[in-house]
């Protein structure tokens, strides 16, 4: 049984950092990618970033250049730096993982974390 576990939302004032974490635990084979998606109320559920199991990463137009995503492969874990944030940032945080298990490639999400910007 895959888990993915988040850790890292909170209140921040606007200008301010966060950064998230994801944990997959679970006999876990191989990364094809781990990502992460946001969803603010009234609002469908939109890419953040992403990281493929080569390590090339691919990010949101409106995050580009604040948001920085990396991974610890040996620990199969995702992380989501955050910088400068803004009120429009503000969403619940999921974690996304393709990966290759026992009985092949599944898709998994996280509960999600909230991050609130706010002054």
């Amino acid at each position: 049984q895959v888990q993915l576990v988040e850790s890292g939302g909170g209140l921040v004032q606007p200008g301010g950092s966060l950064r998230l974490s994801c944990a997959a635990s679970g006999i876990i084979f191989s990364v094809y990618a781990m990502g992460w998606y946001r969803q603010a109320p009234g609002k469908q559920r939109e890419l953040v970033a992403t990281i493929l199991g080569g390590g090339s990463t691919n990010y949101a137009d409106s995050v580009k250049g604040r948001f920085t995503i990396s991974r610890d492969s040996a620990k199969n874990t995702v992380y989501l730096q955050m910088n400068t944030l803004k009120p429009e940032d503000t969403a619940v945080y999921y974690c996304n993982a393709d990966l290759r298990i026992i009985r092949g490639r599944d898709n998994y999400w996280g509960q999600g974390t909230q991050v609130t910007v706010s002054s």
